[in-house]
């Protein structure tokens, strides 16, 4: 029975820590080949297991050490039909994997949380295609091609589902509807270009907006994540209605564009004293955005430099 999906602790306004750019990490910094950025082949070795607990060990020693609580996010962002087949997994292997990763978050989870370090199991989701390219699913689609992946979460301890790294938000609304279906509390995390708008064109505000008005407001809310805050901090306004949805980021440690980063052969780790004063900057202005974690360039080091910037 999942711990805390009627009753996410990460709403009551405490700050919780996530992991950073777990891929990132685990080719560039580890020398792991991870096919087609998918890092839940790992879940098929004994090896490969290891070197996954190994890296959220990392994090959650971080949080440990803060008294923050933490948000254990699946391996699986690529554990979806299409990114499976092109991997050799089928629908039943798809499944008994992302039954494994939650397994995984459990048994960290027992050695871990504390009273102080409260620690929440999510179902992470990618999009069907390329995290930088647009997607061009409609709603129902998306619902449909969603929903198996989300069904499973739903029938482990996972306490809710986050789609990470979206870029069109007629696939955001598919997730969102299939995570209701199955009575799954969801999150949504959009990504953006260097201008802070969607790669479709599409402001932020116009995607978070249109999403919760196609679901009733649905996701517990949302976040950012897969870009450095130089290319969104400009979009967000205080007072205005949409910027309280948005709890959470997980920016990239690089200032480069997508299309940069898809053409890098070295990872830019950024600076993540920088990072983390960044990150002070837009917690103050929005204090809502309490769940704070990285993506691609990070590493524990930066999580660590957001949690004191942001504790201060």
């Amino acid at each position: 029975m999942a711990k805390n999906r009627h009753n996410l602790p990460q709403l009551s306004g405490s700050f919780f820590l996530s992991d950073g750019g777990m891929e990132t990490t685990l080719i560039f910094l580890e020398g792991i080949e991870l096919p087609e950025f998918a890092a839940f082949v790992l879940m098929s070795t004994d090896e490969g297991r290891q070197h996954l607990k190994d890296y959220y060990v990392r994090y959650l020693e971080v949080a440990k050490e803060n008294a923050t609580g933490f948000i254990l996010d699946t391996p699986t962002w690529r554990a979806n039909a299409d990114w499976g087949a092109k991997l050799g997994y089928g629908r039943a292997e798809l499944d008994a994997v992302n039954r494994r990763s939650v397994d995984l978050l459990v048994e960290l989870r027992q050695e871990y949380e504390t009273a102080a370090t409260p620690c929440v199991i999510s179902g992470a989701i990618g999009p069907r295609g390329d995290g930088y390219k647009a997607g061009n699913m409609n709603a129902d689609e998306a619902e449909a091609y969603h929903a198996a992946q989300i069904a499973t979460f739903a029938d482990t301890e996972a306490d809710l589902v986050a789609a990470y790294t979206l870029t069109n938000y007629n696939e955001a609304i598919g997730i969102a509807r299939a995570a209701r279906a199955s009575e799954m509390p969801c999150v949504i995390s959009f990504t953006v270009e260097t201008d802070g708008k969607l790669v479709t064109g599409l402001s932020l505000r116009e995607a978070i907006e249109r999403v919760d008005e196609a679901t009733g407001g649905s996701p517990q809310y949302y976040m950012i994540n897969c870009a450095h805050p130089t290319h969104f901090a400009q979009v967000l306004k205080q007072g205005e209605a949409w910027t309280r949805r948005i709890g959470g980021l997980r920016a990239n440690a690089s200032t480069k564009s997508h299309a940069e980063l898809d053409d890098s052969t070295t990872l830019d780790a950024g600076d993540p004293l920088d990072l983390g004063r960044r990150y002070q900057a837009l917690t103050r202005a929005f204090p809502r955005m309490r769940v704070l974690g990285g993506c691609c360039g990070t590493d524990h080091r930066h999580v660590a430099a957001i949690c004191e910037a942001c504790a201060a």
